[in-house]
């Protein structure tokens, strides 16, 4: 396993739509593996494919509740249900937190990393993060949907 470099701000690449995956191989496997490992690293939430610099519809979840970290590939939100204002960061936006408007519930269909379709019904933080990660692969950022004025800028923690 591997950490890969995250795009940042600024960076073409997060503004295109990733494509359909079409076969799950190794190749494909090594990636799932590297991005987990990435996304644990940095702390994050959530990563897509496209943060690491490949456009393929991926996105690596993990809440850290006791489930583990979620492989959701060419992932489709199917339903949605109310509203929450939330705080949301990027790994994209270090240090960079805003408010947006995202539902509170969502239902979304994948495959997971072994083939097979699944779907899961999500609420709150989970919820928050299909969402976010979704967005990813569709070349929109978070930064592009907060609520005016809730922009803030954190200074790192020095080592």
């Amino acid at each position: 396993m591997a950490i890969r470099n995250i795009r940042q701000e600024g960076d073409e690449i997060l503004k295109k739509k990733s494509r359909e995956i079409q076969e799950i191989d190794d190749k494909l496997q090594i990636l799932i593996d590297d991005m987990i490992e990435t996304m644990h690293k940095y702390n994050g939430v959530g990563l897509a494919a496209v943060q690491v610099g490949v456009l393929k519809r991926l996105v690596v979840i993990d809440i850290y509740d006791d489930n583990g970290p979620i492989v959701m590939i060419n992932p489709v939100i199917i339903k949605t249900k109310g509203e929450q204002e939330v705080e949301e960061g990027c790994l994209s936006f270090p240090n960079k937190f805003a408010k947006v408007i995202r539902p509170t519930e969502v239902t979304a269909e994948y495959t997971d990393r072994d083939g097979k379709r699944m779907r899961v019904k999500a609420k709150e933080l989970l919820a928050q993060a299909i969402c976010h990660e979704l967005d990813h692969l569709n070349g929109e950022l978070f930064i592009e949907k907060i609520i005016p004025g809730t922009l803030e800028y954190v200074e790192p923690e020095k080592d």
